[in-house]
């Protein structure tokens, strides 16, 4: 097989991109074979400046054209990327290391998040409210915020950029994407497809709708920091998040952040175990276990917890892991040599503190970060279960009352996901009431995926308390306003007050 930087560069060549390859720079690398296709230069101050004064001349021309025509570019783009599904999948594949299906998956998500924007622009609703002044009334109104700026992590390369990008888009607001600099070239194809969806929609879009600025922290930084831009929407890790809400704080800005996971199954005697063994190993070890919503603690009632882990035991054994190109293949690489260090360390840990490797976390002898998955037995929820570690580890503890096992899934501080297995609805009602799961998403029979395109995504706690997309998610990419119309020949006072002139 070609190597992936060959494959890399091939595709982009069909996606009609052709990256300024420079001698240095940021260095793209493919996790699927570690091969280099180049380096890319990464965005100056000079070219962020620039970026962000295109975007505010885009924003007073965007905000002028009706909302259901904003829509009609959003649904031009779906077509666009329903035509450039196949390619944009092998890059996510090639560039992120995700199995073909999974880059799919994710190119249908960003399609997906079309659809659901495109109905969205015509349902921009306000209110009108009472008033105590007779002949007056009063409304509240949303209106066009202002450039957004989108920053991305690796785990998800284009779908978070249409979750926070459709909605922003039919909301009035251009976008200023700063991709992951592990997964820039992606990036650089969905402009790519974005500019020919453009092109159809006709000449009352504006250039610099969307724009991309490769770079790293410096990058980010500067957009976040940059008080022309009145939203960063951030996706990625914990400490990277905290750092662009202190530098968007500072100036009275907006965030919305999509943090940390470390996400907990409760595993109850009356589980269906068929089911319950499936979700599991798809939400533990799918994308080589770099999810925002992988599976990190299974918490397993005592009675039942043997069986299971024989059961996972067996089934992870014959996990195929592999180039991710190829067919059937179920996990493929960590997304860089890092992270591969980072998990031998966890498991590391997690030993010292007790825990028992029941199987896994070998490194595999090929090019590429390939590491067999890894099932931890740990008598606790110790420190290094509270910290999570990006990569394909699942540490299994047991409990024997439901509401220890819920105090065990709320005692981390990431609160994106969690989940219950459960045939009794008793169990299920208090997982999902106010007394239950404190995170931003809680499912029932169901691993801790879900809540993509029509529920609100995100979480709480150090996730960050941000919803990228879906539901009413799109008032964070609006300003509210209140109205209030005289439509009388008096001026008469709210609450009884009198000042006669």
């Amino acid at each position: 097989m070609t190597s992936a930087a060959n494959d890399l560069r091939d595709t982009l060549t069909r996606l009609g991109v052709q990256p300024e390859w420079v001698d240095t720079g940021q260095v793209a690398r493919s996790p699927v074979d570690g091969s280099r296709a180049g380096a890319l230069a990464a965005a100056t101050p000079e070219a962020v400046e620039d970026a962000i004064a295109m975007a505010t001349d885009a924003f007073s021309a965007w905000r002028r054209v009706p909302a259901p025509r904003r829509g009609e570019l959003v649904r031009l783009l779906g077509e666009e990327l329903r035509i450039a599904k196949d390619d944009l999948a092998r890059l996510v594949t090639l560039e992120a290391g995700k199995i073909t299906s999974e880059g799919l998956g994710e190119v249908q998500e960003m399609i997906d998040v079309c659809d659901f924007a495109v109905g969205l622009s015509r349902q921009l609703y306000g209110l009108t409210m009472p008033s105590e002044r007779p002949g007056h009334h009063m409304r509240e109104t949303w209106q066009p915020l202002g450039p957004v700026a989108v920053i991305t992590a690796f785990n998800f390369p284009v779908a978070v950029w249409a979750w926070n990008a459709a909605l922003a888009l039919v909301c009035g607001d251009p976008v200023i994407w700063k991709p992951s600099d592990k997964t820039s070239l992606v990036a650089l194809a969905v402009q790519a497809v974005f500019e020919r969806a453009v092109a159809r929609f006709g000449e009352d879009a504006p250039g610099g709708l969307n724009q991309v600025l490769v770079g790293g922290a410096e990058v980010g930084q500067a957009l976040a920091r940059d008080p022309r831009i009145p939203l960063v929407s951030a996706t990625g890790s914990t400490r990277m998040g905290k750092a662009v809400a202190v530098d968007v704080a500072g100036r009275l800005g907006r965030s919305l952040l999509e943090l940390g996971g470390n996400n907990a199954m409760i595993l109850t005697e009356t589980a269906d175990l068929d089911l319950a063994v499936r979700a599991i190993a798809f939400s533990a070890v799918g994308t080589c276990g770099q999810r925002c919503t992988s599976l990190r603690r299974l918490l397993v009632h005592e009675d039942v917890a043997e069986g299971l882990i024989a059961r996972l035991k067996a089934a992870y054994e014959t996990l195929p892991v592999g180039d991710p190109r190829d067919d059937g293949t179920l996990i493929g690489p960590l997304i860089d040599e890092a992270s591969a260090d980072a998990m031998a360390a966890a498991l590391d840990q997690a030993v010292a503190e007790g825990g028992e490797v029941v199987t896994g976390g070998q490194r595999l002898d090929r090019d590429g970060a390939y590491v067999r998955p890894a099932i931890v037995r740990m008598p606790e929820q110790s420190a290094i279960v509270r910290h999570e570690t990006f990569g394909p580890i699942l540490y299994v503890m047991t409990w024997r009352d439901l509401d220890q096992a819920i105090a065990m899934q709320n005692a981390v501080p990431q609160g994106l996901s969690s989940c219950i297995f459960t045939d009794r609805l008793r169990e299920a009602e208090q997982f999902l009431s106010a007394w239950g799961s404190d995170c931003g998403i809680a499912n029932v029979n169901i691993g801790p995926s879900g809540a993509e395109i029509g529920g609100a995504f995100g979480g709480e706690k150090d996730t960050g308390g941000g919803r990228e997309s879906g539901s009413d998610a799109w008032k964070a990419y609006m300003r509210r306003q209140t109205q209030t119309v005289n439509f009388s020949t008096s001026l008469p006072l709210a609450q009884g007050v009198r000042f006669d002139v």
